[in-house]
C-alpha cells in the first residue's frame, strides 16, 4: 500500500507542474481571445447575477443566475480556503498570496469560456437544465467519437473525485475541526459527527437540485459574510499593519526579501496551486453548476461564474491571508494548515476563536459536500437517467461522507489529485477545440449590449452551430422578437 501511495504522490508532484502550465496557458490564451473579458466586463457580471429567471411552462420557479452561482460557490468555498491558504503561506511565504491573486485574474477568462459553453450545450431536465463538460465535449466537438471518449473520461473522473473522495475529505475536515474545538479524544465522537453529517447530506441530496440550490443560497453567503466580516474587523483594528503586510506580500512575491520555503519559486508555485485549485477555473467543475441557470444568454452565466472566481480567491482566500499575516506568524513553529489559521484568530480575538472557526468550517465544508454531490449527479445522469442508478449513487455518497468522518483518507486524497488532474486536462484540451464558440457568443452578447438591448440568444444567431438542444426560442427566458440583421453574428 505504501508503494502505491508513494507512486501516486510522485505522479502528482510531477504532473502538477504540467497541469499548472496547461491552466495558465489556457487563461492567457482566452484572456487574449476575449480581450480580457474578466476585467473589462466587471459591471456586466454584477448586472447578470441579479437577473430574475422567468417561470417555467408549468409555472414553477427556475434556477436563477444567483442560485447557480451559489451551487458553484458551495463547492469552491470550503476548508481549502481556510486551511489551504495557510499551507501556501507556510511553504511559500506571504508572496504566495500575490500569485494567488494574479492566477485568479488569469483564470477568470477560462472560467468565462467553460461556463458559457456549459450554458450553451445544456439539456432540458424537466422544468430545469443540466450540463457541463461531459455535455459540451460530446455535443460540441465535430469528431463525435473523440468527443464521446473525452466526455466519458471527464464524467468518470469528476464523479469519483467530487462525488466520493472530495466529500470524504470535507467530512474528515469537519470532524477534525469539531474534535479540536471541543477538545475531546473519545473514539465515539467521529462516529456521531459522521452520522449527523450523513443524515444532513441525505436530507438535502434526496431533495433534488432546487433543495441543493436553496440550501447553498443561504449557507454560502451567510458563512462567507461572517468569515469575511471577521477578517474585515481584524484589518480595521490593525490598520496600521496593513501597509507593511501588503509590502511583505509584494516583496516576497518577487524575491526582494528572503522568506521561508525557498524564496520566489516557492511563492509562485504555492500561489499558483492555491489560486487555480481553489477557484477551479479550467478544472471543468463549475460549468456543471452554470448550466442549471435559466438565463437569456449563455454569456451571462459565463460572466457570473467569472465573478465566482474572484469571490473565492480575492475575497475568501484573501480573508484568511490577512488574518494570518496580521498575527505576525512564526513560520518555524511547526503550526500549519487550519491550526495556523486558528492560532492567528486566537491572537486577534481570543480563545473563543477555535469554536467559532469550527462552526464556520462546518458550514463551509457541508456546503461543499452538497455542491460536490451535485457535480457527480449531473455526470451520472449523463450516463443514464434510470432512477435506481441515481439512488445508488446517492447512497454511496452518503456512505463516503460517513467514511470520511471516521477514517484516514491520505491515499484516496492523493488518488483524487490524479483524477482531478485527468478531468482538468480533458477539459482544457476540449476548450482549445471548441472554445471559439464562447468567443462568438461573447461577440453576440456585446453587440446587443452596445445597442442598449438586454442580450437574448437564439441558436440561429450563430450560423452552423450544431449539437445545441436548447436556445431555440421556446424556452421562456429566450422568447423574443427576431433581432435585426445588424445584431446577428455573421
Amino acid at each position: 500500500m505504501d508503494a502505491i501511495d508513494n507512486a501516486v504522490i510522485w505522479f502528482n508532484d510531477w504532473y502538477g507542474y504540467v497541469l499548472i502550465v496547461l491552466l495558465v496557458s489556457a487563461g492567457l490564451w482566452w484572456g487574449v481571445r476575449t480581450v480580457i473579458v474578466q476585467i473589462r466586463m466587471l459591471p456586466d457580471m454584477a448586472r447578470a447575477i441579479r437577473e430574475t429567471p422567468p417561470k417555467a411552462a408549468g409555472g414553477t420557479a427556475q434556477i436563477s443566475a444567483f442560485r447557480a452561482f451559489c451551487i458553484s460557490a458551495a463547492s469552491r468555498v470550503g476548508t481549502g480556503n481556510v486551511a489551504g491558504v495557510a499551507v501556501a503561506i507556510t511553504i511559500g511565504g506571504p508572496g504566495a498570496v500575490f500569485w494567488m491573486w494574479v492566477l485568479a485574474i488569469i483564470g477568470g477568462a477560462t472560467a468565462f469560456v467553460e461556463s458559457t459553453l456549459g450554458q450553451l450545450y445544456k439539456v432540458r431536465d424537466g422544468a430545469d437544465y443540466r450540463g457541463g463538460p461531459a455535455y459540451y465535449l460530446s455535443r460540441g466537438i465535430k469528431n463525435k467519437r473523440l468527443g464521446m471518449v473525452m466526455a466519458l473520461l471527464f464524467a468518470v473522473a469528476i464523479t469519483f473525485t467530487y462525488g466520493f473522495v472530495f466529500n470524504s475529505v470535507q467530512s474528515n475536515s469537519i470532524t477534525a475541526a469539531v474534535d479540536l474545538a471541543i477538545g475531546s479524544e473519545s473514539a465515539w465522537v467521529p462516529y456521531v459527527i459522521g452520522g449527523a453529517l450523513a443524515t444532513l447530506t441525505a436530507l438535502v441530496i434526496f431533495g433534488g437540485v432546487h433543495r441543493i440550490s436553496g440550501v447553498s443560497q443561504v449557507v454560502v453567503p451567510l458563512m462567507a459574510i461572517i468569515y469575511v466580516g471577521l477578517a474585515l474587523v481584524i484589518v480595521v483594528t490593525n490598520l496600521s499593519q496593513l501597509p507593511g503586510v501588503i509590502r511583505d506580500i509584494v516583496e516576497s512575491a518577487f524575491g526582494f526579501r528572503e522568506f521561508v520555503g525557498g524564496g520566489v519559486w516557492a511563492a509562485i508555485m504555492q500561489g499558483m496551486r492555491r489560486g487555480l485549485f481553489s477557484n477551479e477555473a479550467g478544472m471543468g467543475s463549475t460549468p456543471n453548476a452554470a448550466a442549471t441557470a435559466a438565463v437569456s444568454h449563455p454569456a451571462k452565466q459565463g460572466l457570473v461564474q467569472t465573478l465566482g472566481v474572484y469571490f473565492d480567491t480575492l475575497v475568501v482566500c484573501s480573508a484568511t491571508a490577512f488574518i494570518i499575516l496580521m498575527s505576525d506568524p512564526d513560520y518555524g513553529s511547526g503550526v500549519e494548515g487550519v491550526q495556523l489559521t486558528q492560532t492567528a484568530l486566537a491572537h486577534h480575538i481570543g480563545s473563543w476563536a477555535g469554536p467559532l472557526l469550527a462552526i464556520i468550517l462546518f458550514f463551509l465544508a457541508f456546503s461543499s459536500v452538497i455542491g460536490n454531490y451535485y457535480y457527480g449527479e449531473t455526470n451520472i445522469v449523463f450516463f443514464t437517467r434510470r432512477p435506481w442508478v441515481l439512488n445508488v449513487f446517492r447512497v454511496a455518497v452518503i456512505g463516503f461522507v460517513f467514511f470520511g468522518a471516521i477514517a484516514k483518507v491520505s491515499l484516496v486524497w492523493n488518488l483524487a489529485d490524479v483524477f482531478s488532474s485527468l478531468m482538468a486536462t480533458v477539459n482544457i484540451v476540449g476548450l482549445f477545440l471548441i472554445g471559439g464558440v464562447a468567443v462568438a457568443l461573447l461577440s453576440n452578447y456585446s453587440v446587443q449590449r452596445a445597442k442598449g438591448l438586454d442580450p437574448i440568444f437564439n441558436r440561429n444567431d450563430i450560423p452552423g452551430l450544431t449539437g445545441v438542444e436548447c436556445w431555440d426560442g421556446t424556452d421562456p427566458e429566450t422568447i423574443r422578437d427576431p433581432l435585426p440583421e445588424s445584431v446577428l453574428l455573421k
